[in-house]
């Protein structure tokens, strides 16, 4: 059972435009990634960035102080690859990527940042990476957004 202020707070949170990404790493010779919505830049001098990632999940458990992890800014087109890397399975079936930087990039991302996990921060249900950008590309276009429950993208006007 949740409480009134947890039910509170994910409404709030739910009227959040967030930047979905997903987070790539490479773990026995096999990619994994996950789907995310809490990433934002963290600094520029140097070039940070913070990824939060649920404590179960999977791609967590594969990354480690100074290991590489890919960042995939996804575009305003790619909901459809959100949706695959959000759920549980072999989620890079069928999906075009490539090794950039020690880590998974996927083909189409208008948005890359190849980093190293600089710490590694609990945050109650979550632990926030911190990350070192050792590459960053991009290549335009909309960025594919997540509020109220629904993708969407912000396009400036």
């Amino acid at each position: 059972m949740t409480s009134p202020l947890a039910e509170d707070f994910r409404a709030v949170m739910a009227g959040v435009a967030t930047p979905v990404s997903v987070v790539t790493t490479l773990a026995d010779g096999r990619p994994h990634g996950t789907t995310v919505s809490a990433f934002a830049s963290l600094s520029m001098a140097p070039p940070m960035v913070l990824v939060s990632l649920d404590r179960g999940s999977s791609l967590l458990s594969r990354l480690r102080v100074g290991g590489p992890f890919g960042v995939n800014v996804l575009g305003s087109e790619q909901a459809p690859l959100a949706l695959a890397f959000a759920r549980p399975g072999d989620r890079f079936r069928g999906v075009g990527w490539e090794v950039d930087g020690g880590a998974p990039r996927l083909t189409g991302s208008p948005g890359w940042l190849a980093c190293t996990v600089a710490s590694l921060v609990d945050g109650g249900d979550h632990v926030v990476v911190l990350g070192d950008v050792v590459r960053a590309d991009a290549t335009g276009g909309p960025p594919l957004t997540y509020s109220a429950r629904t993708f969407g993208t912000h396009v400036a006007a």
